[in-house]
């Protein structure tokens, strides 16, 4: 068996991570403004167009077009976007995991073996914190896999890829949990702060508040 986590959601506590870094450019620059307030009008943009994204467009390419539509939207000079976000990914591998990851992911290696599926590029999966607890053989990335969630596509192409072993995804955001399902992926949901199911989507038939409850539940998915 092969379990999946997202990157971003379920592993990492992303807005603490790209918040601070925000912060500290809005503080540099008197904008006046709130890291983490900022990284959610990024982080709607990124989802925005992540949607619409198809290969060979690239997981920065978006991120930095997000980040220049969060500016214009905030009254921001947009020009700087590319530079801020080459200092965001630049500090990706200081961007924190969730306080139950490391012992969740240790205990879920006794019976699967572990790895992330993310909208996210190879160099960048490499140096996150979550890729140094997972088999290096299995980030499944939208890179690697030419597509982005949530499209059924970039589900469907990591069972492929994994075959003939099974595939289980360990998701957290509205939009992975709907798309893994709707692709016909088995889904664990890892409930996180600030995420929720889709109520018009289809719902996931295990759910776990602690990545440490993982190893116990995904056979059963």
């Amino acid at each position: 068996m092969i379990v999946t986590l997202d990157l971003f959601s379920a592993a990492t506590d992303t807005r603490t991570g790209a918040g601070a870094v925000l912060g500290r450019i809005a503080d540099e620059r008197g904008w006046g403004l709130d890291g983490g307030a900022l990284y959610d009008v990024w982080d709607r943009h990124n989802k925005a167009l992540q949607r619409e994204a198809r290969a060979p467009t690239t997981f920065t390419e978006v991120s930095r077009e997000a980040l220049r539509r969060a500016y214009d939207d905030l009254g921001l000079d947009p020009r700087s976007a590319g530079d801020d976000l080459a200092r965001l990914h630049d500090a990706v591998g200081d961007w924190p995991l969730w306080p139950d990851v490391t012992e969740g992911l240790r205990r879920l290696a006794d019976v699967a073996r572990v790895g992330l599926l993310s909208n996210v590029d190879d160099h960048l999966a490499r140096r996150t914190r979550a890729a140094a607890l997972v088999d290096p053989g299995l980030l499944l990335t939208s890179q690697r896999l030419g597509a982005f969630k949530p499209s059924p596509e970039i589900y469907q192409r990591a069972a492929s890829a994994v075959a003939p072993e099974r595939l289980v995804h360990v998701a957290a955001s509205a939009r992975d949990v709907r798309g893994a399902l709707e692709a016909g992926i088995a889904v664990v949901r890892l409930a996180r702060p600030g995420h929720a199911v889709d109520p018009d989507g289809p719902r996931p038939t295990v759910e776990v508040s602690d990545a440490g409850e993982l190893a116990d539940v995904v056979l059963g998915a």
